[in-house]
């Protein structure tokens, strides 16, 4: 809420790039909730959603990120339906949907050649195996330097996937992670030791980033206060 204002204050708009999983339809949920006081203090009308990354498959389809916000925040709130910028799942060419999301960001941000999009906050979760958005270890998309949007081959019965790439994550003017569970304690710890992950490697260079970890994902943390080994 407070991103956004500033945002919308400064120049009229908040960009904002939405994370898929589980994690975050709790926060959406809220967001969207009438009776809850966080949705009348966002200007939706001023926001403009994209998302960090997306399965190949129908918007529709229970695996999409795309339904998943829309059912929990974006099919309830006054946001502008030209200004939910979805990548096109339905797409079965994960590196042309890539392109045409690098052509929607191009256009909407106004990016000259090389230019990476400034989004005003970015919303990211991590896998129990340290990948972020469709990011994976060892992957193609994890050494991308010159693009703003990968697609991401998956062995079946995944589904392939388009991600934005790391450079865009860092050129964000903040970057929140949200993590829950047990099953994320020991990869977490990793990441905090300085483990070579993707998730680690989102440092953005000219902005801010904040861990939201609960209990349980936590739980191999160190102590706070404790020397680090």
């Amino acid at each position: 809420m407070r991103l956004a204002a500033e945002a919308i204050a400064a120049r009229g708009r908040f960009a904002v790039a939405l994370a898929g999983g589980s994690t975050p339809r709790a926060l959406y949920t809220l967001l969207a909730d009438e009776a809850a006081p966080y949705r009348a203090q966002v200007a939706w009308e001023r926001v403009h959603v994209f998302f960090g990354d997306e399965r190949q498959v129908d918007p529709d389809h229970p695996d999409s990120n795309c339904r998943m916000a829309t059912e929990t925040l974006l099919g309830r709130v006054p946001v502008p339906a030209g200004q939910v910028h979805r990548i096109r799942g339905e797409n079965p060419d994960a590196d042309r949907a890539a392109e045409e999301y690098e052509e929607i960001l191009a256009a909407d941000f106004h990016l000259g050649a090389g230019d990476r999009p400034r989004f005003d906050l970015v919303l990211l979760g991590m896998g129990a195996d340290g990948h972020t958005a469709s990011i994976f270890p060892g992957s193609a998309a994890a050494r991308v330097t010159d693009r703003r949007v990968a697609g991401v081959r998956v062995e079946p019965p995944g589904h392939d996937r388009v991600t934005l790439t790391l450079p865009v994550f860092n050129a964000a003017a903040a970057v929140v992670f949200m993590i829950a569970g047990a099953d994320k304690a020991a990869v977490l710890a990793r990441v905090a030791a300085g483990h070579d992950l993707p998730a680690g490697r989102v440092r953005p260079a000219d902005g801010t980033l904040l861990w939201l970890v609960d209990r349980a994902a936590a739980a191999s943390l160190p102590a706070p206060g404790a020397k680090a080994p």
